[in-house]
């Protein structure tokens, strides 16, 4: 049976020529959304498949047409649908990336051991990605991917070990 991944929710349509508002929850927007690239949207247990014609950013959206849907009216129905690909289209990623869903579910850990949390989000802030961490019994922590901050990740065991850098978990 096929894995799914989530890359986005379209939320709305935008205009009257059949595009359609998304927000993105995949790693790689750029290479996800390239023109040509095939998507699944998920619409009442069934799965219709799309081919991207087009991508564009527009404030905290991508927004997305696809070829031989090309008014409102065909995309009207498409609203708060999943937009997913199969976990086979995934590509290797160099050493030190990663894929949100790996990171996704990871303990935190500070490098004494102390269980800092789960991650539960990733923020893509453009400088660098921030991690939103559920911690017990206290607000979420965030933590900013950098070198500095993360010393270990191993998807394997998800687990992350950070340097607590001071402020960091206050």
């Amino acid at each position: 049976m096929e894995k799914w991944l989530n890359v986005g929710k379209i939320v709305n349509t935008h205009g009257v020529r059949g595009e359609v508002r998304v927000i993105s929850r995949t790693d790689f927007p750029e290479e996800r959304y390239k023109v040509g690239n095939e998507l699944y949207i998920f619409k009442d247990n069934e799965e219709i498949k799309v081919v991207v014609e087009s991508h564009r950013q527009h404030k905290n959206f991508d927004l997305l047409t696809f070829e031989e849907y090309h008014n409102i009216n065909q995309v009207e129905p498409f609203k708060n649908c999943l937009l997913k690909v199969p976990s086979s289209d995934l590509v290797e990623l160099e050493e030190g990336e990663y894929y949100f869903h790996e990171i996704v579910g990871c303990e935190v850990y500070t490098e004494e051991g102390n269980l800092v949390g789960t991650i539960k989000e990733i923020l893509a802030t453009g400088a660098n990605d921030v991690w939103v961490v559920k911690a017990s019994g206290r607000k979420d922590i965030l933590i900013p991917y950098i070198e500095d901050v993360v010393a270990d990740i191993n998807v394997e065991e998800k687990k992350v070990i950070i340097n607590e850098m001071e402020g960091l978990l206050d």
